[in-house]
């Protein structure tokens, strides 16, 4: 009940920000470890690929946080899109975050911006209740 009212994708972003900008030279696309699979191929995960991989999971909380109905909802979508914006405006003005990762990790916060609001209003239009009508009376 807590996470209500946080972005849940606040957490890849501060991640992405604090790599980029305390540690600069690292890689986002740079292998960090290499899986062999069963088929005989070499899986090789990079530090992107972990970062989108947690942030899809993320949106998944999402999604399930905008089946709610309530104040706290309206909230947590009025923050979701900020962290959407602010995501965007970064994309687009600062140099460290001009990479392919970084990009997923903008559209990644659009999906649960508009995911989010669709939800919303499915889930309203199935709220709503009859009144006035009792049960059948026998005869």
């Amino acid at each position: 009940m807590f996470m209500l009212g946080f972005p849940l994708l606040l957490v890849p972003f501060a991640i992405y920000n604090i790599i980029a900008f305390l540690m600069p030279g690292v890689s986002w696309s740079s292998a960090l470890t290499t899986v062999h699979m069963v088929s005989g191929a070499d899986w090789t995960m990079s530090a992107g690929d972990l970062l989108i991989t947690l942030s899809i999971l993320l949106l998944f909380g999402e999604l399930m946080k905008s089946t709610r109905i309530g104040v706290r909802s309206v909230v947590d979508h009025g923050l979701s899109l900020l962290l959407f914006l602010a995501i965007l405006v970064e994309f687009l003005l600062v140099q460290q975050a001009a990479t392919a990762t970084f990009f997923l990790l903008v559209i990644i916060s659009f999906v649960d911006v508009l995911g989010g609001f669709a939800v919303t209003l499915r889930t309203a239009q199935r709220d709503l209740t009859v009144e006035g009508i009792g049960p059948a009376a026998s005869s």
